[in-house]
């Protein structure tokens, strides 16, 4: 077991979630559930016998999914990264993770999912363009990058090397 897993809080959709993600990443699964029983029902509110939580890996990493109530709701302080080789991977995970979110909430690769989750697609070609210092090349790609909702390699590469 790893030192360190998210918890996603969902109002009642963790369930959902957590079998809506691992249809999306391949070597996923559904690690095991825990349900509310009468204890603490005056603190949580929880019928007995429903989902508290999901656990779930995505490619080998752990989360946890929690049905919480309604008391908190995400936002793009955090997102989950997915890091993608080819351009048909990032238009895979940009497909499938925006089924029913929006694609357009934010531009650089970042998307809701329909749970209000934000994800950032990124191809590794990005980082390899940003790491290090600041150059003309960097900064051309800066700007295409910019203009983009979900990332294009190419249009990347080509305002690198223009």
């Amino acid at each position: 077991m790893q030192g360190i897993s998210p918890c996603l809080w969902f109002d009642d959709q963790a369930e959902e979630a957590a079998t809506f993600y691992t249809g999306v990443f391949k070597n996923s699964r559904i690690t095991g559930k825990s349900h509310y029983g009468e204890a603490g029902h005056e603190v949580h509110g929880r019928p007995a016998g429903s989902v508290m939580t999901v656990g779930f890996e995505l490619d080998g990493q752990a989360f946890t999914a929690l049905n919480g109530g309604p008391v908190f709701k995400f936002n793009e302080a955090i997102s989950l990264q997915v890091i993608c080789e080819t351009q048909a991977e990032v238009d895979h995970f940009w497909s499938k993770l925006s089924e029913g979110g929006d694609p357009n909430a934010q531009q650089c690769g970042w998307l809701k999912d329909k749970f209000g989750v934000s994800w950032q697609v990124v191809p590794k070609t990005l980082i390899e363009i940003f790491n290090g210092p600041a150059t003309e090349q960097s900064q051309r790609a800066m700007e295409a990058m910019l203009r983009m909702k979900k990332i294009d390699i190419a249009t990347l590469e080509r305002a690198y090397e223009a």
